[in-house]
């Protein structure tokens, strides 16, 4: 397998190439550019690729991102603070980006020979992203099969699809990611904030896992609050 990684800089993603990576598995990293607020990330996914040794791609999709507004992370709206769980968090919803990404990146894994695109959407993202649950990686799957019928043989990889968070901090460690330089915080500011829900998830995922957090963040109590509130 040479997989073709759809990176964003994010403590998943770049957990997940380093995954792949230690099975040499690893084709190249393709970062999407769509005109968010934390452009800190394809900082973060370009780092990445360095120490990897893969090639970095990045898609300028700014226009599109353009026309999917709405969202706290590409229009001028707050970031919402708290748990994922939250009704609030659906601000954070950035309309059919992974359908627009995965389709994107079939086309390029196939153009370049690679055969597989993967991805680090995982089970805390089910409840207010669509297009990172289970049936919809399984029938995006499919439809790429016909997509690219007699053109290529793409897979789609997902490992964590089915599982949380805290599995993909254990791979982290494992796999000795750099945690402190890959970047999740939806505020794009100088330290991740500790508030929002990518950073509240991140943070409980490093606690449920027992390890050592090395992200420097703004408020390291806050995620506390968020977390009880959410049960």
């Amino acid at each position: 397998m040479k997989a073709l990684l759809i990176c964003s800089g994010g403590f998943d993603s770049v957990t997940l190439a380093w995954r792949l990576a230690a099975d040499n598995a690893l084709g190249a990293l393709l970062t999407f550019d769509y005109g968010q607020r934390h452009k800190k990330e394809i900082d973060a996914a370009r780092l990445c690729a360095e120490r990897l040794n893969v090639p970095h791609l990045v898609m300028d999709i700014g226009h599109i991102g353009r026309q999917l507004s709405g969202s706290a992370l590409t229009d001028d709206i707050d970031v919402p603070h708290g748990h994922y769980s939250e009704e609030n968090m659906k601000v954070t919803v950035v309309p059919n980006r992974n359908a627009i990404m995965l389709t994107i990146a079939f086309g390029v894994a196939a153009a370049r020979g690679l055969d597989t695109v993967a991805l680090a959407v995982h089970g805390g993202d089910h409840f207010i992203y669509p297009d990172c649950r289970p049936y919809f990686i399984r029938l995006f799957a499919e439809m790429q099969a016909q997509a690219l019928d007699g053109v290529a043989e793409v897979a789609l990889l997902a490992p964590y699809v089915n599982t949380d968070k805290t599995d993909i901090a254990r791979d982290a460690a494992r796999f000795r990611v750099p945690v402190a330089d890959t970047w999740s915080c939806y505020e794009g500011g100088e330290q991740h904030c500790g508030r929002c829900g990518t950073c509240v998830e991140r943070i409980e995922a490093m606690a449920l896992a027992g390890l050592k957090d090395p992200t420097s963040y703004q408020d390291t109590e806050f995620w506390q609050q968020a977390v009880a509130r959410a049960k």
